[in-house]
């Protein structure tokens, strides 16, 4: 158990894990036995961990739900233009900590868990996370939520609240192996069922033309129930909420006429409706076009837009007298994460037009004016294109809307270029080639008056490639926001030893303004400041090695390098180029036991998508390699070869602080962003990587000569694709690639079976689109020279404090407060909501101190 605080430890900790008042401390008791007693209706004989976790998810959500309610009256007070963020994932994690930390409570309620005899540290590990993402994208959504809250603005995430998030990953003798994650079987704490704000959602049916217009008539219906969770800003009082929506089969359903005699069976196929939110589908960066996943789509877009529409409707000044839909652009942004809510576009031109009668012009202008749209990969196997038959049967209206918007789309383009037959064929929302499909991401370019990539590197590629003809049209349209990551739970959380560090040295001003950590280059060469980052480093990486030899039951050595591969497996991300360096320093130690070798434990870890059989390939090889490694007494302590199971949120949050060097190695032009690689370098990591997504920009940042850049620039990729990429030649010429392909295919690490990796050796040889042997060599120089710096702990701590130094630009502040004045036309605020213990009078009053300003 953790021992209280010393005076001079609190002191230390006062601004950033909050102030421990004495009534503050009882407070939390009185309120943490309360909910033991009524909530959990347990004594503390009977109770069990988890009781105890629930106890304190009350106590602290009590302290949300005043100043919860507070912001919702207050944005109702000043009528702001409001955010919506629509995003089909919001990969949470867990919600205690981080809500205590931006509440201020942390070190109140440790004193007080501590008081009563609990570990704190035991009752978080109880929560469940809230997986409902599948990387990168969903994750981003969840910072940028944080972010959101912090900058006051007037942000609502909207999304579905799946019954199974991503699959929890198992790892059976070497192979993925995939659990259903029943994430709410014990309840979730932190969100509130809104049943009085249920609507609903129609599919199939029939266009009818009549002298009332059009109608989309004799539907199915399905209700939205939606459920809020709330969002702190960062100690400023905001509480924004995140509305997910959970299907529901309406009390008729399936009991009309046609059913009479039946009752259970209809009672039964209710489940039917409500499989829409049953579960999240588990792909990263691939389009699977099956009608439940459009269902999912269209599911969330047409309850929020609703939403969206009634809370316009009613706001102060619309309530008064008839509603016009003018103003509509200047209180309404809202923001399309990738194609997956593409639907927006359609169904608020179907409620604009057929039901409050606006004439088509009017309504696409004001639809225009509303969206934005963020692209999320270059990938073309990840473009959604739906068949039009598919949308045709579901959501028939719709796909006549779409033709309609094409249709004018088409009609621009040949005005201006009446002869270029094949610009029109490329720019057309519908492909005919081998079955019509609507090309989803045009349908998001056409209807957004503004589209962005997510990393320079991305958004140029964008503008000069995947989209050029549209760009070339209107090219201000097109923006860049480069990718960021909330320093609340990527530091504070994840990291508290460094952040006390970083306020110890500069202050606790940079948690709000994180590019106030370029104050640290002035103790670049500061023993004393070298010392305490090391110290904190080596800290953390004992943690994680007792969490690794509890798990995992290898023997770890904890001064040894920590070479950290964490994120989804995927050919383009190129795990397998670090499983051939794993396999190079195998085949060194063993043909030189006795020369020098700098230790490494080698840590991989990601899921793979349970349908893409090559991934799940790559994960039986790193196993299969670590296997033989990890065996080899030969070997000893010298490399370690570890496969991180199930990496998710809160398993992020420990690796990231325990490692030394962040591996982000994907073939330039491949990565759109990346944001592990952001993380990895403000918890003091180096890099290994290529130019690709946001490491470019890192780069910058830091120097170049700071990180450990190799391989192919995106123009070298480009000039071997017009050549031709011919693994062989690098096969032949480079001996220990050589060595390591024979051993794979010969079944050095699979005895038992020598023909297993077969097809990972052929798609090397002849359909490596991501060219794997091309930046072999570069990549095992470049390691030479981490092993080489990690020898001199003086100098390899130096360059860490300049990448931290150097990672303010890649908060997710930054991100969103471009978004706000470039995307959607709000302004971020550092106005704090008075807290709900000062009387109503003071939020008035600030309601007519933001109005007049």
């Amino acid at each position: 158990m953790a021992a209280p605080l010393t005076d001079q430890e609190k002191r230390k900790q006062i601004s950033i894990r909050g102030i421990v008042g004495v009534e503050n401390v009882a407070e939390l008791k009185k309120g943490f036995n309360r909910h033991l007693h009524f909530t959990l209706v347990k004594d503390r004989n009977v109770a069990t961990p988890r009781d105890y976790y629930f106890a304190l998810a009350h106590t602290v959500r009590d302290h949300l739900v005043g100043r919860w309610i507070r912001t919702q009256q207050f944005y109702y007070e000043t009528d702001p233009k409001r955010v919506y963020y629509l995003s089909l994932e919001f990969y949470m994690g867990r919600t205690l900590q981080n809500t205590m930390i931006n509440l201020g409570l942390q070190n109140a309620c440790d004193e007080a868990i501590y008081q009563l005899g609990l570990d704190m540290e035991d009752l978080e590990e109880m929560e469940e996370d809230a997986g409902l993402g599948n990387g990168g994208l969903g994750r981003l959504a969840a910072c940028f939520l944080d972010s959101m809250a912090t900058l006051g603005l007037a942000a609502y995430g909207y999304g579905i609240r799946y019954e199974y998030g991503i699959f929890n990953q198992k790892i059976k003798n070497g192979w993925q192996v995939e659990e259903a994650d029943d994430w709410l079987r014990h309840g979730n704490p932190w969100e509130k069922a809104r049943p009085e704000y249920m609507l609903p959602v129609h599919f199939y049916g029939r266009v009818e033309e009549s002298k009332e217009g059009t109608q989309w008539v004799d539907t199915q219906v399905v209700l939205a129930m939606p459920y809020d969770t709330p969002i702190p800003g960062y100690m400023n009082n905001t509480v924004n909420t995140m509305r997910l929506w959970s299907a529901r089969a309406p009390n008729d359903f399936n009991l009309m006429d046609f059913n009479v005699g039946d009752y259970i069976q209809a009672v039964l196929d209710r489940n039917l409706a409500e499989n829409i939110s049953r579960v999240l589908y588990p792909n990263d960066n691939f389009f699977e076009g099956k009608e439940l996943r459009l269902k999912q789509e269209y599911f969330v877009v047409a309850a929020t837009l609703q939403d969206i529409i009634r809370r316009f409707k009613n706001s102060k000044k619309g309530s008064t007298g008839p509603v016009s839909f003018d103003s509509f652009p200047e209180k309404v942004a809202i923001q399309l994460n990738d194609t997956h809510p593409a639907m927006a576009i359609p169904e608020l031109m179907r409620v604009f037009v057929d039901i409050e009668k606006l004439d088509w012009d009017t309504a696409w202008a004001i639809t225009k004016r509303t969206f934005a749209y963020t692209n999320h990969t270059v990938l073309p196997e990840a473009l959604e294109r739906w068949p039009v038959g598919l949308l045709e049967t579901l959501l028939p209206r719709h796909l006549q809307i779409i033709y309609r918007i094409n249709q004018g789309h088409l009609d621009e383009i040949s005005a201006l270029f009446p002869e270029d037959m094949d610009r029109i064929r490329r720019m057309s929302l519908i492909e005919e080639d081998g079955g019509k499909r609507v090309n989803m991401a045009h349908l998001c370019i056409v209807g957004s008056h503004a589209v962005n990539g997510v990393a320079e590197i991305h958004s140029n590629i964008i503008k000069t490639d995947v989209f050029r003809d549209f760009s070339e049209l209107e090219p201000e349209k097109f923006q860049n926001k480069t990718n960021g990551i909330t320093p609340r739970r990527w530091l504070l959380l994840c990291n508290p030893g460094l952040a006390e560090l970083i306020a110890e040295a500069i202050g606790e001003e940079y948690v709000k303004d994180l590019s106030q950590l370029q104050k640290l280059n002035e103790l670049v060469d500061d023993d004393a400041f070298i010392r305490d980052v090391s110290k904190v480093k080596q800290d953390n990486k004992e943690k994680f090695s007792q969490y690794l030899e509890k798990e995992y039951t290898v023997e770890i050595n904890p001064s040894s390098m920590f070479d950290v591969h964490v994120k989804r497996i995927h050919e383009y991300k190129r795990q397998l180029l670090n499983c051939l360096h794993i396999v190079t320093m195998y085949n060194r130690i063993k043909k030189n036991p006795k020369a020098p070798f700098v230790p490494r434990t080698v840590i991989i870890g990601g899921k793979a998508a349970p349908g893409y059989h090559m991934a799940k390939m790559i994960i039986k090889l790193i196993t299969a390699v670590g296997e033989v490694v990890n065996k080899d007494p030969v070997v000893g302590r010298k490399l370690k070869v570890i496969y991180l199971e199930n990496y998710r949120v809160s398993l992020a949050e420990k690796v990231i602080p325990a490692t030394d060097l962040s591996e982000q190695i994907s073939t330039a032009g491949t990565e759109a962003s990346g944001t592990g690689n952001m993380k990895f370098m403000l918890n003091g990591a180096l890099t290994i990587g290529t130019m690709d997504g946001a490491n470019v920009e890192m780069a910058e940042e830091a120097g170049e000569e700071n990180m450990f850049i190799f391989g192919m620039r995106v123009e070298d990729v480009a000039a071997m694709d017009v050549e031709g990429y011919d693994a062989i030649t690098y096969y032949e010429k480079i001996p220990e690639l050589k060595q390591a392909i024979d051993q794979i295919n010969s079944g050095f690490f699979s005895p038992k079976q020598p023909e297993l990796f077969k097809d990972v050796t052929n798609m090397l040889f002849n359909h490596d689109r991501f060219k794997v042997f091309a930046d072999f060599e570069d990549y095992i120089k470049s390691q030479e020279k981490v092993s080489q710096l990690y020898q001199n702990p003086r100098e390899w701590t130096k360059m860490v404090i300049k990448n931290i130094a150097a990672s303010g630009k890649f908060s997710s502040d930054r991100t969103i407060t471009d978004y706000a004045t470039e995307v959607w036309g709000v302004e971020p605020t550092d106005l704090k909501i008075p807290p709900p213990n000062e009387p109503r009078e003071a939020l008035d009053e600030t309601a007519r101190a933001l109005r007049e300003k």
